[in-house]
């Protein structure tokens, strides 16, 4: 695992990439970490059947921001999936080139090394690993749905930072 790596330049690809940007999501500079451009410079560095993992703090964003954050993962990638978290803060969404394979907690369960299942339990809110995987199922959410609660907001784009506007947009009812 190696945290902090600049993709720019480098011709390693990965298995995994995680991107787990801070809040707040209108933060300057933030939309850099959602645009379907960054994603872009992701492709090139995931592995055929690599996943993308990005984290999305939505309960401090907007429909707007959050419809057009969903739209630029979902033009770059063929597959994308998108989970609520436990706390109902943010959004965890799953991108890739193939398939991403839908297997039942029990399955996931024989998958999971013990020390990863120890820190899976970690955070809760289940007691075992099968029912923490129950309920990170159970919490799926349709990315289309995602984009309909505003499919007026355009794909996020580095020349177009829907997300660190929120302010002006909410003034002037843009994406609305």
């Amino acid at each position: 695992m190696m945290a902090g790596v600049s993709l720019d330049g480098s011709p390693q690809s990965y298995d995994v990439i995680v991107v787990d940007p801070p809040p707040p999501p209108e933060a300057t500079g933030s939309s850099l970490l959602y645009s379907r451009d960054f994603y872009t410079v992701i492709k090139e560095h995931l592995r055929q059947d690599g996943i993308l993992q990005i984290w999305y703090p939505a309960s401090e964003g907007d429909a707007a921001s959050t419809s057009s954050i969903a739209k630029a993962l979902q033009q770059s990638f063929p597959y994308v999936r998108a989970f609520l978290s436990f706390d109902g803060y943010g959004i965890h969404f799953l991108a890739s080139k193939e398939p991403l394979p839908v297997a039942s907690s029990s399955v996931l369960v024989t998958r999971l090394q013990p020390a990863a299942a120890a820190d899976f339990l970690e955070w809760g809110p289940q007691t075992t690993v099968q029912e923490q995987f129950d309920r990170v199922l159970s919490r799926e959410l349709p990315v289309e749905k995602i984009i309909a609660e505003n499919p007026r907001a355009p794909v996020l784009e580095d020349n177009q930072p829907i997300n660190e506007y929120f302010l002006l947009r909410s003034w002037f009812h843009f994406y609305r």
